[in-house]
């Protein structure tokens, strides 16, 4: 699922902020009921975007009572219509991407240019799960000529969406779709580092759908925790970290709601002997996603290269790095933005000083960028530790651009440190031998595997981990069916009269 932007084309954007700073529910904008207000930082320059609400659990309630209402409504919407209003929304978003773009580089950090795309990729799943709401069908059940047995697909209500930081608004109008075009009325909780976005989403489609179908609650965690425990949700979604979606699975166990996990991985990147070096650094580079400072849950950020190609592919690594250069995210011309907050900043940090008094040799990076223009943002440099299996950062997910590079010789050993993690979300092979690529991604515990490729997602193609990287997928048929539950209906005919 990719949209390629050429940095040629783009020129430096106006930043439009959305007027709307409360909680949109029932078509309209609502105060906090608590009066509270939090502020926005911009990661890339330490200033204030201004204050937002903070909502709680009172306005959650208030939230879903109008969802519940418009839900009758939305539901009765003949399938072809929803599809039309999607596609609508679909056509809004490439209207606005500029503004939309420009919006998430001031707020989560992530380059202009690459929110651009996230814009684009938000229209095409508004597209591609509008183009499936006459596929919902249920099954006929043979049972004898005096009897029809059938069943059929309705939605669940309403559905909460939780989503992060590291692309709102793609995850805000994307990860709707879904949901919607099945028939079920949606409450997005946008993330508390990032959450204008979502507001600007819900000023551009004001209107446009029926008043509660679509709603936007900012806030912390007790607005996750009361939509994940509140009885009249029926399913909550997550994108997040592992301790979140244990905390979301235990708040809905009371309910007994089902749920849909998207959650943190530790990738691994495996390159055989055959592999072309220079590809495999290529590879390396392209998979932890230094462009948002490795903040994706798919980085590839444990790569496991074998001895004979081992120094080549960490020489071009060396090279091909310096592509990434931090810089302020709403210039068009950066390739590597900030990370998102103070507190994952300090993170990261940490992360990189234990790596470094455990003794593992640093091969570039490692710290702040020495641009004095930088300082008041949250800004790393592209970092890569040569590390074995005993460092810390072979286990646990750092959400940042830290790259762990293992050398290998024995495949079974490799393959056993490649699963040893709690994570199983992704995996990249690199290989010129069709043997060799077919059993390593049968033995990897990976939902979602590339074999020569490294990164990129496709409308279509079901994602979602192994272990604890989740539960259900995603960005497929799949998902949508997800969002529905399925009756049988059982009919007995009169017998025919002699």
């Amino acid at each position: 699922m990719t949209a390629a932007v050429s940095p040629n084309s783009l020129k430096p954007q106006p930043l439009i902020l959305p007027n709307s700073r409360d909680n949109y529910y029932g078509g309209a904008w609502h105060k906090p009921l608590a009066g509270r207000y939090a502020d926005v930082i911009n990661p890339g320059t330490g200033e204030s975007l201004g204050k937002i609400a903070d909502s709680g659990a009172d306005d959650v309630d208030a939230a879903v009572k109008a969802a519940q209402a418009a839900f009758k409504e939305w539901r009765r919407v003949l399938p072809l219509e929803r599809a039309k209003i999607l596609r609508r929304i679909a056509e809004i978003l490439r209207q606005n991407a500029n503004e939309l773009a420009m919006i998430d580089a001031a707020d989560c950090g992530n380059p202009y240019r690459e929110m651009l795309s996230d814009a684009m990729i938000a229209a095409a799943q508004c597209d591609f799960f509008a183009g499936f709401v006459t596929e919902m069908k249920g099954n006929s059940i043979p049972m004898g000529p005096d009897v029809v047995n059938f069943s059929v697909r309705e939605p669940l209500g309403v559905v909460a969406r939780i989503i992060p930081f590291n692309h709102p608004f793609m995850f805000c109008a994307g990860k709707s779709a879904a949901p919607l075009a099945a028939g079920n009325v949606v409450i997005v909780k946008p993330p508390e580092q990032a959450p204008l976005s979502s507001l600007r989403f819900a000023e551009l489609i004001h209107g446009l759908l029926p008043p509660g179908v679509f709603s936007v609650m900012p806030g912390g965690r007790d607005v996750g925790a009361r939509l994940a425990s509140h009885p009249d949700v029926a399913m909550v979604a997550l994108i997040g970290s592992v301790p979140t979606g244990r905390a979301v699975m235990k708040a809905a166990a009371d309910t007994v709601k089902p749920v849909m996990l998207e959650l943190g991985g530790k990738n691994a990147l495996i390159a055989y002997p055959d592999a072309d070096p220079d590809d495999v650094a290529g590879g390396v580079i392209a998979g932890m996603n230094f462009t948002w400072c490795g903040q994706s849950c798919g980085s590839t950020s444990r790569a496991f290269i074998h001895e004979k190609i081992y120094d080549a592919v960490v020489e071009r690594i060396k090279t091909k790095i310096k592509a990434f250069k931090p810089g302020i995210p709403t210039d068009p011309n950066t390739t590597m933005g900030a990370i998102v907050s103070k507190v994952q900043y300090d993170r990261v940090m940490n992360y990189i000083e234990v790596t470094k008094q455990e003794g593992a040799e640093l091969i570039t990076g490692g710290k702040r960028p020495d641009d004095a223009s930088l300082d008041k943002g949250f800004y790393i440099e592209p970092t890569v530790f040569a590390v074995t299996p005993k460092n810390r950062i072979a286990r646990e997910e750092i959400f940042g651009p830290v790259l762990g590079v293992f050398k290998w010789n024995d495949e079974a050993t490799m393959m056993s440190e490649v699963n040893a993690v709690e994570y199983g979300l992704s995996a990249s092979i690199w290989t010129n031998d069709l043997n060799t690529a077919h059993r390593t991604a049968m033995n990897v515990e990976a939902g979602f595997v590339w074999i020569n490729e490294v990164g990129k997602h496709f409308l279509g193609a079901p994602f979602g981990g192994y272990k604890q990287s989740g539960i259900g997928r995603e960005e497929c048929f799949e998902e949508m069916v997800a969002f529905t539950q399925e009756k049988n209906i059982h009919l007995r005919l009169k017998p025919m009269k002699a």
